[in-house]
């Protein structure tokens, strides 16, 4: 039986998960009958109101076919403002919508004596599972994504990775999380992907290139265009400001490319990188804002910690997700099942 490799010599945190961050939680919705396959799924950075209380951010693009929203904002400040919603391609509106709300019903003066909120919605197209154009998603299925954010949460076809496709088998949400140390500190990276890309042939596992050995299990499929995409989060205790957090969202690529990416031209590459370790307030009490971070010549553990836990959620998402049957009959098998004749 394909045994779940632990990707690189670094420590795990006790959940695997981007919640070993302290604070951060996730929550999701799934709507899962018959030609709808899809959902949501919600990353609160902190316990408190991210209005209130930004963190810090950055995002890095390494393929931009994408229908992203909040994006531009994020690269001008260099925070966030919202959780981070991950939907379908043609929910992203319905979603946006609905953090908008929901940050009004927190703070009744945005857009009035307050500026207006920065949405900040990711996507992926799982159209092939899901029929896209029901675009089924709305306020409600966020709002209860949002109230069910916990720090320990199911990965796989759950939530906005329902109906995602990864290397032709059935992708989804994936998690896990590296501890680095820097000095005598211990710091703790999370990474959480929509994992929504790649071509079988091109599947690697640890290293070990087992996409050809399993396209000579199966029967043979119709070869389609990549028309996928994957989103990958990282959180992390460590402070850093804008800039270096850009620099981690940087280093996902690395773990992206380990498992066979090959950035395709219809896949939407993105990566966002926030820190918990300090917040900005969005009334500032002083003339000068204090802030604090690491000395850039000691990132290395830190990025080590990034490439390693993308490369490890991207495996966790497709070892967790199930088969599913979903519009017209389309299927996805799960990699278990895909490699239940392998030695």
């Amino acid at each position: 039986m394909l045994a779940i490799p632990h990707i690189g010599r670094l420590p795990a945190g006790p959940l695997n998960a981007i919640s070993d961050v302290a604070g951060v939680t996730v929550g999701h919705v799934t709507l899962a009958q018959g030609a709808l396959q899809t959902g949501v799924t919600v990353i609160q950075p902190h316990q408190g109101d991210p209005f209130r209380d930004k963190v810090p951010a950055a995002a890095a693009v390494f393929n931009g076919f994408g229908k992203s929203i909040g994006l531009v904002q994020v690269q001008e400040l260099g925070l966030l403002e919202t959780p981070i919603a991950l939907t379908n391609t043609l929910s992203v509106g319905s979603v946006a919508t609905a953090q908008i709300i929901s940050a009004i019903q927190a703070n009744p003066e945005i857009g009035r004596s307050d500026p207006t909120v920065n949405p900040l919605v990711f996507e992926c197209n799982d159209g092939y599972l899901n029929d896209i154009q029901a675009m089924a998603i709305n306020a409600e299925h966020y709002q209860q994504a949002l109230a069910n954010a916990a720090p320990e949460f199911a990965q796989g076809a759950v939530g906005a990775g329902r109906g995602m496709s990864c290397f032709d088998l059935k992708g989804g949400i994936g998690s896990a999380s590296r501890y680095a140390t820097i000095g005598d500190q211990q710091y703790c990276v999370g990474a959480l992907v929509l994992a929504n890309f790649g071509k079988l042939a091109a599947l690697t596992l640890a290293g070990k290139h087992i996409g050809e050995e399993l396209i000579r299990l199966r029967q043979p499929v119709a070869e389609i265009p990549e028309m996928g995409s994957i989103i990958m989060i990282i959180a992390t205790d460590a402070p850093l400001d804008a800039r270096q957090l850009g620099r981690l969202a940087t280093r996902c690529g690395v773990g992206l490319g380990r498992t066979g990416s090959i950035y395709g031209h219809g896949s939407g590459d993105l990566a966002l990188a926030f820190s918990t370790a300090q917040t900005v307030p969005y009334r500032a009490c002083s003339v000068l804002r204090r802030s604090f971070s690491l000395y850039d010549n000691l990132l290395d553990p830190l990025f080590e910690a990034v490439v390693d836990s993308t490369e490890q959620a991207i495996v966790n998402a497709l070892f967790a997700a199930e088969s599913v049957t979903g519009r017209d009959g389309h299927q996805r098998q799960s990699l278990r099942e895909a490699a239940a004749g392998l030695p």
